[in-house]
């Protein structure tokens, strides 16, 4: 063999691997991005239609959902984000997707209702985001255009502490802080947190404290106390009563858990042992409040 097809012959070596190594690497990013999107950040719960039993109907995945939220600062249904043109978000670029997600603004520069948890979500991790557009941009485009939203009042976004920048890798290798991005990807303080009677978040001093009310088919439900508090929060629970909680919708004392966290409970499964287990001790870290 010449010098010059031991060159070619190397040339293509090198691409075959590129090109492996690219596949495996956007293989890889898809499979993060499923995680997070059907687990922990559980897109389906809202931007998916349900069936009579409340299971999302994945034949039209992200087509929108059809619950309806009737909040004090606004209206709204869950968007469709299928990669349909017309109706969903195949016309969004990366950039786009990306601050709708952390900032909560459409390409149009209309503000998302702050339903869509974007003040959590800027927490993500360069990868993890890259990670979640990658999965969106797989959703098969469906036609169906929801109900626009109604903004009674402003819509302003309530920084949750710890979720204000994007965390990096060597953050989430500290089970507490991994715990704490788990959290903001599955927006437990969207729930748990007090609120005031304009709904205004009081994530400083109230985080955990729950309280929320919510309407829901099976009657009225509120957010449980998930601090530290031995009577009142989680203080005297053991890990597995935690995560069984969190798993399988069951309380401490074998009750199911309301509608509300039973249904993110299908999402909470997909977790690994290790995320669960980080979860929970973050959930161990909420000081103590009454």
């Amino acid at each position: 063999m010449n010098i010059s097809r031991r060159a070619v012959c190397a040339t293509l070596a090198i691409t075959l691997a590129a090109c492996t190594q690219t596949q495996e690497s956007q293989q890889s990013l898809l499979a993060r991005g499923d995680y997070l999107v059907n687990g922990i950040m559980s897109c389906n719960h809202c931007h998916t239609p349900k069936d009579k039993a409340g299971n999302p109907i994945m034949t039209r995945q992200f087509a929108g959902g059809a619950q309806r939220f009737d909040e004090v600062t606004f209206t709204a249904t869950g968007s469709n984000i299928t990669q349909d043109a017309e109706t969903g978000i195949g016309r969004w670029s990366d950039a786009d997707i990306k601050r709708a997600l952390t900032e909560g603004v459409r390409p149009n520069g209309v503000k998302l209702a702050f339903v869509m948890p974007y003040p959590l979500y800027q927490a993500l991790t360069p990868r993890d985001l890259d990670a979640v557009v990658a999965y969106l941009r797989t959703a098969a485009p469906i036609s169906a255009r929801g109900a626009p939203p109604l903004y009674k009042s402003e819509q302003i976004t309530y920084t949750y502490p710890g979720a204000d920048k994007p965390m990096n890798e060597a953050d989430l290798r500290d089970p507490v802080k991994r715990g704490q991005y788990l959290a903001n990807l599955g927006h437990c303080m969207q729930c748990h947190a007090e609120r005031d009677s304009n709904d205004v978040p009081n994530y400083r001093t109230g985080a955990g404290k729950g309280g929320r009310v919510f309407k829901t088919p099976a009657g009225m439900a509120t957010a449980a106390n998930i601090t530290s508090h031995r009577a009142k929060g989680l203080g005297a629970w053991s890990d597995a009563e935690i995560k069984r909680a969190l798993l399988d919708g069951v309380s401490r004392d074998g009750r199911k858990l309301s509608m509300v966290m039973a249904t993110y409970s299908q999402y909470l499964k997909r977790l690994t042992d290790d995320d669960t287990n980080a979860l929970v001790a973050w959930l161990r870290t909420l000081p103590p409040l009454e």
